[in-house]
């Protein structure tokens, strides 16, 4: 994403400055500052930016809710909300409930980050490796966070032990290396693909400007959507795994 997008410039300058104020009340030099000042990229000020949309719609929902009048940003909340909990309890199943605005949430901004894309001189930001390695890393500490708290510290280690005791020194090195590649594969599934998408559009933009790219765009859009729904599902299948009550 080219450095002269606006967005990141301001980004840029806002992060810059709140450095500044840390360094000055820190008694700090603050000419250094601007040295060390942390760089922005596109994707995350394309990142703060779908954040910032995305609580900007939340909180326009919660401002106008009414049983009567519903209005349009409050259906489109519905929707998205009766959609996500239908899912979840499917997977999920009972309790579902307490991990919906995570999922929720997830799911949400992955696709606009996955949209995103469409807009002309914008790169994908989850075509960038470390954005959905972020992702993933959450979604990890999620749900095993969920997991020694649904069945404590104990209970969850039995639970990576397996069913049969005296196979525990076997089985529980082989789980934590298949939970610790959860990061990798999350991670790899999503950047390959809109890392792919990106690539196929740009290409057939650069041969045949007019006409068929157009089609491409519609499989960004598609691809885009699975890739935020499989996310989405695998967290739901972590948590319900991590959840779930041996009897």
């Amino acid at each position: 994403m080219p450095e002269s997008f606006a967005l990141t410039r301001f980004v840029a300058l806002l992060l810059r400055g709140i450095e500044l104020r840390v360094y000055q009340s820190l008694g700090l030099n603050a000419a250094g500052a601007a040295e060390k000042a942390a760089k922005v990229n596109g994707a995350l000020a394309m990142e703060l930016l779908v954040a910032a949309i995305l609580i900007g719609f939340f909180l326009i929902v919660r401002m106008s809710l009414s049983v009567e009048r519903p209005g349009a940003a409050q259906q489109v909340a519905e929707m998205i909300h009766e959609g996500v909990g239908g899912l979840a309890n499917e997977v999920i199943g009972h309790g579902y409930q307490r991990f919906q605005a995570y999922i929720t949430c997830i799911a949400l901004f992955i696709l606009l980050n996955n949209l995103s894309g469409l807009i002309p001189g914008i790169e994908t930001p989850t075509a960038q490796p470390e954005v959905p390695l972020g992702l993933a890393i959450l979604t990890f500490l999620y749900y095993n966070y969920h997991g020694l708290r649904a069945q404590g510290v104990v209970g969850y280690i039995k639970h990576l032990c397996g069913p049969i005791w005296w196979m525990a020194w076997l089985i529980l090195p082989v789980e934590l290396v298949s939970h610790f590649a959860r990061i990798m594969s999350l991670t790899i599934r999503l950047y390959a693909n809109m890392f792919a998408s990106d690539m196929l559009a740009l290409a057939f933009f650069s041969l045949i400007p007019l006409g068929l790219p157009v089609v491409f765009l519609g499989l960004h859009v598609f691809v885009s959507c699975i890739q935020a729904f499989v996310f989405t599902l695998l967290t739901m299948i972590y948590l319900s795994l991590a959840t779930a009550q041996d009897h």
